[in-house]
């Protein structure tokens, strides 16, 4: 998206000013009452071509960060509820995989696959560019996490919540073991109407804790059936003996529930309902390539980490099984977050410095029991 140079004209002559400086812009505007939101930002400003290459944390560096295993794992089918048609979808995903060297997943080789909501080939949706750009980076990380998994992208007519409740239901229709939801939405009465169809014995469901920090709880991350993920901010750091280091990614999602029962997996006190979110990973400055934005962007926001833990869980073998409570029995064989807020003021004073928005030892709500060490927890 190329920025146009502005002309100011002082003293009868015309000068070119400064060009603006790259803001981050969220991908999909909030829609307002009724309807979900995809959980995308990236950075506004000229995107680097394919041929550039990416900037940002790509499939290699995930791979090193989360001590990933050598061997590529089952292919467990992972399904994306998505709203919308990305048209350039599979050349956008071959791109990803081929930059990083892994295996081509195509529809021709049974990998891939695009369906609308009723799960048939077409009539797809209309396209849109801000859920197009939150497909391209949910394929991007399931591929990332998983090169294995077979991934089936169901595309909802609009991100309503009885239609996004229809592809979660054809996702799971088509052989998800484990379905990944990158939108969110205030938890209220009307959205939590629409709870069953995130609850499928035998499958496991995840979604994005959200990207506007402490707040509400975000539906469907809030769900007890849903697992909730929160966000990071990754970082090189030669000194450790991991090699990298994280902490709270000021957006992450976090809240305490006004609705949904403390499940008892769920010890924390200072919240008496559920508390979101349940483990994360990383979620700023994601390289992904999206041709309806001229190559490569670096994207950020918890719809990052939603799909890369959905990858994990494929991989590891235990799709279907895995569920919420599941990371809280295993919160030892996770990497603690132990720094960092999302109260977007980085003081914690919005929640009284309380782990509800601060991280520390322990789980927290910001970053939950912490990132994956490999696939121990899954």
């Amino acid at each position: 998206m190329g920025v146009l140079a502005a002309v100011v004209v002082a003293a009868g002559v015309a000068t070119p000013a400064a060009a603006a400086a790259p803001v981050s812009r969220a991908a999909c505007p909030d829609p307002g009452p009724g309807l979900l939101r995809c959980l995308t930002t990236y950075t506004s400003g000229a995107a680097r071509t394919l041929a550039d290459g990416p900037a940002g944390w790509g499939a290699d560096d995930l791979a090193s960060a989360y001590r990933l295993p050598g061997e590529p794992g089952p292919d467990t089918v992972v399904g994306i509820s998505i709203a919308y048609d990305a048209p350039n979808l599979e050349a956008d995903l071959a791109a990803y995989r081929a930059q990083y060297g892994l295996p081509p997943c195509t529809s021709a080789n049974g990998c891939f696959r695009k369906v609308n909501q009723q799960g048939a080939a077409a009539p797809l949706p209309p396209a849109d560019f801000g859920w197009a750009l939150e497909s391209t980076l949910d394929v991007s990380m399931v591929s990332a996490a998983c090169p294995s998994c077979r991934i089936v992208v169901v595309e909802g007519n609009s991100p309503g919540f009885a239609d996004l409740a229809e592809t979660e239901d054809t996702a799971v229709r088509l052989g998800a073991k484990v379905v990944s939801n990158s939108y969110g939405a205030r938890e209220g009465g009307v959205p939590l109407s629409f709870a069953s169809h995130y609850q499928h014995p035998g499958v496991t469901v995840v979604a994005s804790s959200g990207d506007t920090g402490f707040t509400a709880a975000s539906y469907p991350a809030v769900l007890a059936s849903v697992v909730a993920i929160g966000g990071t901010s990754l970082a090189r750091d030669p000194d450790s003996p991991r090699g990298w280091t994280e902490s709270t990614w000021s957006g992450s999602g976090s809240g305490c529930s006004a609705y949904i029962a403390k499940p008892k997996w769920q010890k924390d006190t200072h919240c008496g309902k559920r508390t979101v979110a349940d483990v994360a990973a990383v979620a700023e400055d994601i390289a992904i390539p999206f041709s309806d934005a001229g190559g490569w962007r670096s994207v950020n926001g918890t719809s990052a980490s939603a799909p890369f833990i959905a990858g994990l869980i494929g991989r590891s073998g235990h799709a279907g099984t895995t569920q919420p409570a599941d990371f809280y029995a295993r919160a030892d064989r996770f990497v603690d977050i132990t720094t960092g807020s999302n109260d977007r003021t980085g003081t914690g004073q919005k929640c009284g410095g309380d782990y509800l928005c601060v991280a520390g030892p322990g789980y927290d709500a910001p970053t939950g029991v912490g990132v994956p060490d490999g696939l121990a927890g899954f």
